[in-house]
């Protein structure tokens, strides 16, 4: 990636705009609120080695490059810059963060970015396409998804008596309907902090790469349409049912098989409920039959409830129906974040266990989302001409919800212990905390955060 071409073409003509002997500009990013009021931060690692380090700076056929493509495109290039730049060998920014995995309110600062040399004042501003685009969208699925665990957690914490684990409730199904290997990669991996089941491999690959996690994600033998009706129709379906018990029902395995190819109801009440019972329960596997078709709400309610009647139930401590351990039920049709909540709640007032059920989220966890989602925007805040800093911020009369925020920012908690974003220079005053950490400085990452810490911190362990 040539990073003088991985900006808008605005930014290039932005080095001639600034006021003369203008020596450092700040800038900060934030969520300025959208869908949550809550941010769990997440993928400036993955940014910064992929992008800011030493093996993958400057050279001099990147200049040329970008030389020839920027007159051709009709932008001033700042060649000197470039090739000072260059020259120099290292990014010369200070980027300070947030602890990664943190849940930080939304209106607060989560990101700051300064120039440490002079020369390159124009860099924080030219480096926010990349840099926005690296920390907003890891940052936006890490807060859906760890939104939606809140969520499951508050219906097992009505429902459950602990036969089932948060941690597989909600399973990444997104590579596919991701724009890109690298949108599935990096949100994928975002996914991971908050659950442990995926079939997004390159997710995990990522949390390998630049967390450093062995194995942070899990799957099972599952099946689909194709491997189904490739039987014979349907009166092969049985066979292909029989053929995924026989290959991967083993005990104390999960296979999960889709049984919505011709008629659900018939799948389950005659196949599944009577001629291959007592294959299932002697197996000693658990089978997850899902549903792929239908009205999310009402299908999951219908196929849990003609399950138990094949099956049987116990009813927990709690008062609410489970499933025998040989049979769960994973929905993963129409799954965003609302139709969980309203499956729950008609699942709750049936007197269901959450233990029954678990959720697959394919582009509505990956794909389904954009910057506005949670408002993401990257301003410059307090800028330095000669030996003096001036605040920068904005103000449109039109939209206050786009006002910015003046001066170097400092992210501190208050009597309450809440996050509060102050002026870097009152912080000092009243001696208080700065959560924003240095994390990279000219060429450096200064602060590494495993996959494992950013897991215990978004979980509040």
């Amino acid at each position: 990636m040539n990073m003088i071409l991985n900006t808008d073409s605005y930014k290039i003509s932005h080095w001639l705009q600034y006021p003369p002997d203008t020596k450092q500009v700040s800038a900060y990013i934030e969520s300025r609120g959208g869908r949550f009021n809550r941010t769990v931060f997440f993928g400036l690692q993955m940014f910064l080695k992929e992008y800011m380090m030493y093996d993958k700076f400057l050279k001099a056929d990147d200049i040329i490059e970008a030389e020839d493509f920027l007159s051709a495109h009709g932008e001033p290039f700042n060649k000197k810059g470039f090739i000072d730049l260059m020259a120099l060998g290292y990014w010369p920014v200070l980027i300070q963060a947030v602890p990664e995995g943190t849940i930080v309110p939304t209106g607060n600062v989560l990101v700051q970015i300064t120039n440490t040399h002079p020369d390159f004042f124009w860099l924080p501003s030219f480096l926010e396409t990349a840099l926005l685009r690296g920390v907003w969208y890891p940052t936006t699925v890490c807060t859906l998804s760890w939104m939606i665990r809140q969520m499951i957690q508050e219906y097992m914490n009505l429902t459950s008596c602990g036969k089932s684990v948060i941690e597989f409730k909600l399973h990444d199904f997104g590579a596919r309907g991701a724009s890109s290997f690298e949108t599935a990669s990096i949100g994928g991996c975002a996914h991971l902090v908050n659950f442990m089941g995926t079939d997004t491999m390159a997710g995990i690959l990522y949390a390998k790469k630049f967390y450093g996690e062995e194995m942070a994600g899990f799957s099972i033998p599952a099946a689909e349409h194709s491997t189904i009706t490739s039987w014979g129709g349907r009166e092969g379906e049985i066979d292909s049912f029989k053929n995924m018990l026989n290959q991967f029902a083993k005990p104390g395995k999960l296979v999960a098989v889709v049984s919505d190819s011709y008629d659900i109801m018939h799948a389950i009440n005659e196949l599944w409920g009577k001629k291959l019972k007592k294959k299932i329960i002697d197996s000693g596997a658990t089978l997850v039959v899902r549903p792929d078709s239908g009205n999310p709400v009402t299908i999951v309610r219908d196929v849990i409830k003609a399950l138990m009647n094949s099956f049987g139930y116990e009813t927990n401590a709690k008062g609410y129906d489970v499933l025998p351990d040989c049979v769960r039920v994973i929905q993963g049709d129409g799954v965003e974040y609302d139709s969980i909540k309203d499956i729950l709640v008609e699942m709750t007032n049936c007197k269901l266990s959450t233990d029954n059920i678990a959720f697959g989220m394919g582009g509505a966890l990956l794909q389904n989302l954009n910057r506005d989602f949670l408002k993401f925007a990257m301003k410059t805040s307090a800028i330095l001409i000669n030996d003096q800093w001036i605040d920068v911020y904005k103000d449109p009369i039109t939209d206050h919800g786009k006002k910015s925020k003046k001066g170097k920012l400092a992210l501190v908690k208050d009597i309450n212990g809440d996050f509060k974003t102050i002026r870097k220079d009152e912080s000092y005053i009243f001696g208080m905390k700065d959560h924003l950490i240095d994390v990279y400085k000219n060429g450096q990452i200064l602060r590494e955060y495993p996959f494992i810490e950013i897991r215990d911190r978004a979980r509040g362990c």
